[in-house]
This record gives structure tokens, sequence and C-alpha cells, in this order.
């Protein structure tokens, strides 16, 4: 059977409408025109890629000779200590003499102290004296090696070395900074800036200081101690749809050879039309061949994961994600899941997103990755850079972005760190979460062609007057503040300074390796050191923040201990004045007098499961106006935007104590407080699995039995709870009662059943 011929048209020159010579030409001009815009940004790129490599490599300069000095005179304290002179002065207690030795074996200190293990001279001292000679004694005290940090001296500041002796003494040494101050003051730092820093302070600058905001993101820390070295560069000139130097000069180089034809193409082309080619007949099977070749590409919508890069399952939590850096986080696993969340946001219609970090070392790299891989999915970030995690979504609202990561750690230890995630104003938990890691899992990523933007802005400012204009205390109030060393360490004292307080600041030193104690009110351990400057100073009150500024703790002048659950009291009996009726939510770890407390002034009172995206989730369900979480987290949505916010917390809790005449210890006195336990805790391998044969024994006798989060008894003279904590392997408990009789019957019959369930069990009650 012969193949049926069909015929295909060829296009023609000759039949075709041409352009006229005349327009060609004015293309091609213009082409050339953008051929030469196109070659001069190209060029500018590649000045400014040469200036950022000669800034880095003044920055690695400073680092170096800061390192070099630092190591020095770590060693000089190290081997003074060793000398057999100072350890016979030691062994027979002759401080006196001991001194001398260590005197006469530092070369070159401005002065030497030998320090008492407990530190009561420094405590002493304060508020005159140096908050950071006692950080450092601390450190020494805690690390049992040498310890360097810069202090304030008397003249300016001072490098301070410190070191714990055998028998329990602190051997302190101070030398001059200057060396290091110069290292910085000397380099050529032009166009661009650099600066030596320790925590939020700045020690010497160099260059345009309008960039000293970008530092951060080019950051380099100085070996053995919590000093870096921080440059920034100004923002270098964007090729089209962001492209580098490289792609911007080979697109004008097209450009011009493009323009060139164009100009001289009308002849050319007159010459090639006497030439056309005559029509062609094809086969069908021919012409369909020659169609598909002609097909242009389908370009995929999604990216895969790089090669070979799995993400550890492990890190994406009930309420957030969060791993070890180094093991299960990196810059890489950042990145990938930055263009997840941004592959979320493009199926929601999203483009704007703001992130920011707490003060933890690995929080620059973590939040780079993160931002590039927002960008990579095509969408739009603001970098707020470091900041608390209430001040990213304060920013979110204030941008009208409604989505934001804030990477943290929260209050957990230095190494680990994380990301809270707002993605259209809903914060990302459970099936949210999990579903990140199945489209890394999947390669479900959404891939522009072209990356996002990147705005670098500073919100602090706004946030503060934002706070101010609502909130100003009836009366002047002096408040000690414990940051512990986390990243509310500025917004925090500032904010309480403009309602009109008084701000002692302890531990506000942002400083991610958190060298005092652990940032962490939750744990009552790590209040000492609050609750002894509160009475030092005959302060009013005592507030503790954790790690990424986002929860609350208190102490009162007497010393004690206020839980949040009875914090949340005080606030709903506030709110409930201007809001009668009002929805308040509380998690199944909260004091049972909550309850009636609120019915009493008129609220609607509504226990739920614990964990801060939960709380939000169920706030936004009810039209809730406050809610608080026994962990130290509140949620005020009268007067503010519904998120868990430490550092307003706070200024609305001084709201209410200037405008009562009493002291808060007798404020605190007038709600009721039970026999009560912290948050207990269990290790266990698989809490969750547990707390599910825990559930189906069944209720206790005579109690009413919650099950919204483990499982929670009341009895009318107490209540026991027992729950799986999502964000670690552990059961977490928490008892109350009306006096120590009835709390030990209550945890007598949890522990009958924890026993009998796992015989091995060791109960921390």
């Amino acid at each position: 059977m012969s193949k049926r011929k069909i015929r295909i048209p060829a296009f023609s020159m000759k039949d075709a409408s041409l352009p006229s010579g005349r327009v060609l030409g004015l293309a091609g001009v213009l082409l050339l025109l953008l051929a030469a815009w196109l070659l001069l940004l190209a060029g500018r790129q590649w000045q400014a890629g040469r200036e950022e490599t000669a800034l880095l490599a003044q920055r690695d300069a400073v680092q170096q000779a800061a390192g070099a000095r630092v190591a020095q005179v770590r060693k000089a304290l190290a081997d003074a200590s060793g000398r057999v002179a100072l350890r016979n002065a030691l062994a027979v207690g002759d401080p006196v003499a001991a001194a001398r030795v260590l005197s006469g074996a530092l070369d070159g200190a401005l002065r030497v102290e030998l320090l008492p293990e407990d530190l009561q001279p420094l405590y002493a001292r304060l508020p005159e004296g140096s908050f950071g000679l006692l950080a450092l004694s601390e450190e020494a005290l805690a690390d049992r090696q040498p310890v360097v940090r810069v202090i304030r001296g008397a003249r300016g500041p001072e490098l301070g070395a410190a070191l714990a002796l055998s028998n329990g003494q602190v051997a302190f040494a101070a030398y001059p900074a200057r060396s290091m101050l110069d290292a910085v003051l000397q380099a050529d730092a032009s166009p661009g800036y650099i600066a030596l820093r320790q925590g939020a302070a700045t020690l010497a600058e160099q260059g345009d200081v309008n960039l000293s905001g970008l530092a951060e993101s080019r950051a380099a820390p100085v070996a053995g101690s919590p000093l870096r070295v921080a440059a920034a560069m100004p923002v270098p000139p964007s090729g089209p749809f962001g492209m580098g130097a490289l792609p911007t000069m080979a697109m004008g180089l097209l450009c011009l050879f493009v323009g060139i034809g164009l100009l001289l193409g009308p002849r050319l082309r007159r010459r090639n039309l006497e030439a056309a080619p005559e029509e062609e007949e094809l086969t069908l099977e021919q012409a369909l061949a020659r169609e598909r070749e002609a097909a242009p590409a389908v370009v995929p919508d999604v990216a895969p994961v790089a090669a070979g890069m799995v993400v550890d399952r492990g890190i994406f939590r009930a309420y957030d994600i969060r791993g070890v850096v180094g093991q299960t986080l990196d810059h890489e696993v950042a990145r990938a899941i930055g263009q997840a969340i941004g592959s979320l946001m493009h199926e929601q219609g999203l483009q704007r997103i703001v992130v920011g970090r707490d003060g933890r070392l690995s929080g620059p790299d973590l939040s780079s990755g993160l931002i590039e891989g927002l960008r990579l999915a095509g969408r739009d970030v603001v970098d707020i850079g470091l900041a608390p995690t209430p001040l990213v979504y304060f920013a979110a609202y204030q941008t009208e972005a409604g989505s934001c990561v804030a990477v943290t750690g929260s209050h957990n230890p230095p190494d680990y760190n994380g990301f809270k995630i707002v993605v259209g104003g809903e914060t990302l938990s459970g099936d949210a979460i999990a579903d990140l890691h199945a489209r890394l899992a999947e390669g479900r990523l959404h891939a522009a062609e072209a990356p996002g933007g990147l705005e670098v802005r500073d919100v602090a400012a706004d946030y503060v007057l934002r706070v101010a204009s609502d909130i100003q205390l009836a009366r002047p109030l002096k408040v000690v503040v414990d940051a512990g060393n986390g990243a509310a360490g500025q917004l925090g004292p500032a904010v309480l300074t403009a309602i009109g307080a008084e701000v002692v600041p302890l531990f506000c030193e942002i400083d991610g390796t958190f060298p005092n104690h652990h940032p962490d009110p939750s744990e009552p351990h790590n209040l000492e050191d609050l609750r002894q400057q509160v009475a030092e100073h005959g302060a009013h009150l005592g507030i503790a923040f954790d790690g990424d500024g986002d929860r609350l703790g208190v102490i009162t002048p007497e010393g004690a201990n206020i839980y949040p659950d009875r914090l949340l009291m005080l606030f709903a009996a506030d709110v409930l004045e201007r809001q009668p009726g009002a929805v308040i939510v509380y998690d199944v770890k909260c004091t049972g007098a909550l309850m009636p407390w609120i019915l009493r002034h008129g609220g609607s009172p509504l226990m739920w499961k614990t964990g801060h995206s939960l709380i939000k989730a169920k706030m936004r369900e009810t039209e809730a106006e406050l809610a608080g979480e026994m962990s130290g987290h509140f949620f005020f949505k009268e007067r503010w935007y519904g998120f868990d916010d430490g550092i307003y917390s706070a200024a609305r809790l001084l709201e209410i104590l200037a405008a009562r005449g009493e002291d808060a210890d007798a404020v605190f006195a007038g709600i009721p407080e039970g026999t009560s336990t912290p948050e207990l805790k269990i290790p266990m391998e698989d809490p969750h699995a547990f707390i599910e044969r825990f559930v189906a024994e069944g209720d206790f006798e005579g109690a009413r039995s919650t099950t919204i989060d483990g499982l929670r008894a009341d009895w009318k003279d107490g209540w026991g709870l027992v729950r799986a904590s999502n964000t670690t392997p552990i059961l977490v408990l928490r008892f109350e009662a009306n006096d120590t009789d009835a709390l030990a019957r209550i945890q007598q019959a949890f522990a009958e059943r924890l026993q009998r369930l796992s015989p091995e069990i060791a109960l921390p009650f």
C-alpha cells in the first residue's frame, strides 16, 4: 500500500510580509543600547565581586588577629595556674601569696584578681560593678577551662580571662583590648563595613555604618571566645531576573550580536531571498516527525531535592521543625526546607514571607539557607535579621506578608536549632509539618523561573513604638530582666523602658552559647540568679524570657516563682473587665482553679491541648481573646495580635501591677494557689505508645477524666496529669491538690498505674 502524501506548505520568505529596513535598524539600535547597559552592569557586578572578596580577606585577617590574641591570653592564664608556687599557696590557704604569684606570672595584665567560688564580691558590686566580669567568672566555674571575653573596664573595653582553680577559686586577669580593636579600625573596609562584635554589642567598626544591619550574614566567629567579626557589602547590582555577572554578560553579548545582525540583516536577507528553497512534499509520518522535533520542550514545574540528600524525618515535630546542628540540620537542609515552605506558599498564591533568627551561633547559616530555598521557590523574602520570635510574628503583620519563619531553637541547648513556621496566618503543626517532609521525600518542590526578591528590614523600633503607644505605666516600677543571653536581650529591656519601667538588665548580652544558665524559665533552678538580683536591687518584679522571647517567667520581691497558670488568672481577670464573656483558652497542664476563676469573672473557660500552634489554632476557631500555657506562652488577642509573645506579656503584667497600689506579692496573694508540683519529666523511648496504654486502662475511681492530651484526672480536691511530650521523648506529669495529703494520694494513684504498665520506670516523685 503506497504512502499517502500530504502537502505541507513551506513558509516562503517571498510570500511573507517583511519588516522594513528602517524598523529592523531601529530594533538593532535598541538592542545595541540594551547590550551596552547589560555589559556595563556585568562589569559593575564583577567589580562588586572583587570588592567583596577583598572585604572578606580583610575580615579574615581581623578574625585571625583576634583569634591569636585570645589564644595567647588563654594560654598565659592556663600556664600561670599550673605554677608550683601558686598551687602551694592555694594548698596552705594563703590567698595573698597566691594572688602575688598569679600577678607575677601574667605579664602585661592590667589587673589580676583571685575570686572566691561563690563570687559574692562581684555580686555585691552590682549594679555599679561589671556584669561582664560576673558572667565571665560564672562561665569559668561551669567550664573548668580558660574563658575569654571582652568586658567593660574603668577606662574602656578590656580583654578579660578567667579560670577556675583546683580549690574552687577563680583566677581573673584583664588585658588591654586595644590591639583587637585597632585591627578593625586599621582594616580597609571600603566600600563595605567590618565590625568586631560580642553578643549584641559592637566593640569597633570601620566603613559604612549604614551597612551594619547586614553584617551578621557574613560574620566569622573568633575561636575560643564569644567574639565574631561581622562584615557587609552594599547590595550588589542585580542583573535581569536576578542573574549574576556571567549570565548578564552573556545576555549582553547576545544582544550585541543580534543588534548587529538586525542592522546588517536587510541587505543579507534580500540577497538570500533569491535562493529560497522550493516547497517540499512530505509524507504524513515525516510531517508529524518534524512537528515533534519542533515542539518546545516541557519544563517541569518542580525541582527535586539535591541528589542523594536525605532529610531526617525526626526533625519534623508536632509544633515546629527542630534538630541538632551538624547532625540533622545544616545549610542544605535549611535550603530544602525553605523551598518546601515556598512551594506550599506557591500553591496557596502567597508571595511574601518574613524571616528572622534568634541569637544561636548557627542562626546566620541556617537563615541564609532557608532564604535561598524560599527565593528558589520564587517567594519574596523580608529578612529582619536577629530577632526574638515575637518580633518575627509582628513583622509578618506589619508588612502584611501573613507568612513568616522564625529560625530558633527556643529554650533548647545551644547545638539545637529549628524553624517555627506561619503560612497565610496559620501556624503549621501536625500534618502540615509532616507534609513538608513528604514534599522533600517526593521532590514536590516548586522551582520558579526567576528567584524571589530579598529585602532587609529592621522592625524593632516599630515594635517598641507599637507597644509603648498602647501601654504606659501608671507609676514607675523597677524590674530586673533576665534574658538568659537569648534573643530578647535587647528588645525586652527596650520595650519595658519605653513603657516607663526602670530596667536592671541581667544576662541581656545576646550569646548563643548561653554562658550563664539555660534559657528556660519553666525550670525553677534557671530563675535563681533572677531571684537573687530582685532581692539585691529591691526591685518590684523579676522578669525572665526564654531563648527566643516568646515565654515569660516571673519572680516577686519576696522571691516567689509565679507559675504561668496563676499569671494567666491575673491576665484573664484584666481582659474580662473589658471583654465580658470572652473565651479564655488554657492547656491541660494548668491549675484546676482556672475554670472557676474565669467563670466567676464572667468568662468562658476552655481547656485544650498543649502546644503553641495548637493553642493558636483553637483561639482562631473560638475567637478567644486570651490564651496561656503552663510553659509560659501567653497569647493576647485583646489589644494585640494573638501570637505568643513573652515581651508583650511582660508589658501587660507591669501595666496591671502599676495600676494597683499593692506590691506584686500582695496582688498574687489574692489569686488562688494550691499545693502543686512543677512539670515532672520521665524519659521514655516511645512516650506516645505508653500513653495509649495508660489511657486504655480507663478512668481513676472518683475522678473526671480528660483525654484530649494524655490523661488528666480531676478529683474534688486536686488533679493529676500524664501526657507525652511532642518535642522530646519524655512523659510529662503534673499534680495539684488542696493540701499535701491529697497531693500524695493523687500521686500514689498515678504511680501505681505507671509502675503496673512499666515496672522499671523511675518516678520523679
